[in-house]
């Protein structure tokens, strides 16, 4: 037998739009990346703040040799300490044209000024040639030489999980406030429409400077300040969905069985209004992208070393006139890509979830 509900049919229609399963996909490898950044960075340190002055700038594919200098201090880490937060550098980096060995001596030319510096082949445990390595910069470095690549990849997860964070934040406070003012009107849709108002008012980015300051500027507070600023349009949305449900037949019969309107709400109307829902969730997950790139832009989003791609925007923007364009194009075709693919995937959904079609 043939299921024809209507989550078989939305699931159906998706399936067949092209633009929604490539956009869905793209997602989904963002989230992969954002989860397991540190695995697929080649600077897997924390935040990939690896810096080589002597090398800033540099464009994609660029090679150099460097020299690992072990540290007096080493540390052991757990994997997952080093999947969530990166891996501790045990040496320092250091740009070289070349090398030789002369007696118990390695001796370097440094890259940054020619100039030649010996070191201890002790230090190296007898074995220098191990510590010297070619490393290749497949997206060129950045400003502090640091690994643009690196950086884009570990800035995906501050991009991708301020969605998720902002988002239910959003919705964990506009559905309670959006069902009560719709289901109860009368004096209480009023308040909490005039609240509702109120905040609208105010510009938004406006509003989450205003949050972020008074939060602190952080990692979370960010994540905070801009789930705070879009429950609005989720209230909005689910008060006039539960204005037009609430005269159905099914919402009057339970009240006719004396249910509770908290039962009513949460167990009967709202299951059947999910569809707008998951489509503004959407929108929404992209406008938190483009509100954190904003407040990164502006220097109170997400602070240094950790990567953003609104910061790598902001450090990197005045270099578009000084012919290396690629430092501020990658971030911003990276925030492009990954809103782009929200908006498509949320017209999608609204078409696949539109029973009238």
């Amino acid at each position: 037998m043939k299921n024809n509900s209507l989550h078989t049919l939305a699931l159906s229609k998706f399936k067949k739009s092209k633009t929604g399963m490539l956009s869905l996909s793209y997602i989904i490898l963002c989230g992969l990346i954002a989860m397991f950044c540190y695995v697929l960075a080649p600077d897997n340190t924390n935040s990939a703040n690896t810096m080589h002055l002597e090398i800033h700038s540099k464009p994609p594919g660029f090679k150099a040799l460097m020299l690992k200098i072990p540290t007096e201090k080493t540390t052991k880490q757990a994997l997952f300490s080093k999947i969530i937060y990166g891996k501790t550098a045990n040496y320092e980096e250091l740009p070289i044209t070349n090398y030789s060995f002369n007696e118990n001596q390695l001796e370097v030319i440094k890259y940054s000024d020619g100039l030649s510096k010996k070191f201890s082949l002790s230090l190296f445990d007898d074995n220098p040639q191990e510590f010297i390595v070619e490393k290749k910069f497949y997206l060129g470095t950045d400003k502090y030489g640091r690994d643009l690549l690196s950086r884009l990849l570990i800035g995906t997860r501050i991009s991708f999980f301020i969605g998720f964070i902002a988002v239910f934040i959003s919705l964990a406070i506009g559905i309670p406030i959006g069902a009560i003012a719709g289901y109860f009107g009368g004096k209480t849709d009023i308040l909490i429409m005039w609240f509702i108002n109120i905040t609208w008012s105010i510009p938004t980015l406006l509003l989450v400077i205003a949050i972020t300051l008074t939060l602190g500027k952080g990692f979370w507070q960010v994540f905070i300040a801009v789930g705070l600023t879009m429950w609005v349009e989720v209230a909005r949305v689910v008060r006039g969905q539960v204005i037009t449900t609430k005269q159905q037949q099914y919402v009057e019969a339970a009240k006719a069985l004396g249910y509770s309107d908290s039962r009513i709400i949460f167990k009967h109307i709202l299951p059947n209004i999910l569809a707008p829902i998951i489509v503004i969730s959407a929108a929404n997950f992209a406008s938190a992208i483009l509100i954190e790139s904003g407040l990164s832009f502006l220097g109170i989003g997400a602070q240094p070393p950790t990567p953003s791609w609104g910061a790598m925007i902001k450090n990197h923007y005045n270099y578009i006139v000084l012919g290396k364009p690629f430092l501020a194009l990658i971030p911003g075709i990276a925030i492009m890509s990954l809103v782009m693919a929200f908006m498509l995937l949320g017209n999608t959904l609204r078409d696949a979830l539109d029973v009238k079609t």
